[in-house]
């Protein structure tokens, strides 16, 4: 089952741009670039999500949170935690993540072999306090947050990179924190 289940899952993501498993949330054509002075130590704890572009495997989820650390094989630490709306756990996810250049990681997740996305950081404030996710294949998009509100401006300025890296603001949704 487990085997199924991971062959449609790819073949979701192979059809995505025709409507398949993933929907593509930018227009590819428009270039997207990740910051280009990344500092990763900065980037390590805790974010919340508060605002995503819809993913299946988010479906219902509220309350998310995203810890990265730092490994002893200089690889990132991921835990990814999705919260019913009475709070409680509904999933959690870990793995690893390898930076592979400038605000660029490759993140692959213990019980999802032989795969590795590409989870680009575009954007964070001076303080590392507010981030913007990205992929190139526009496929998902994020506004993260070390807090579980976020200031009008900061959420102002995350649309703002999410639209010039060619991402369809009408498609954004906010997360229930």
């Amino acid at each position: 089952m487990r085997a199924l289940v991971l062959s449609l899952l790819l073949a979701g993501c192979a059809t995505a741009d025709s409507g398949g498993f993933f929907a593509v949330y930018r227009d590819t054509d428009v270039p997207i670039s990740s910051k280009a002075v990344f500092e990763p130590e900065r980037y390590l704890g805790t974010w919340y999500e508060v605002a995503r572009y819809p993913v299946p495997f988010e479906a219902g989820c509220v309350g998310v949170t995203a810890t990265y650390g730092l490994r002893e094989d200089g690889l990132l630490s991921v835990l990814n935690i999705c919260r019913n709306a009475d709070g409680s756990e509904k999933s959690r996810i870990a793995g690893t993540a390898e930076i592979v250049g400038p605000g660029r990681l490759k993140v692959r997740f213990d019980n999802v072999p032989f795969v590795a996305a590409d989870y680009w950081v575009l954007w964070t404030d001076d303080d590392y306090r507010t981030a913007v996710v990205g992929a190139p294949n526009g496929r998902s998009g994020w506004i993260l947050n070390r807090t579980p509100d976020i200031r009008a401006d900061k959420f102002d300025a995350a649309r703002d990179i999410l639209q010039f890296n060619g991402y369809d603001l009408s498609r954004l949704m906010e997360v229930t924190q």
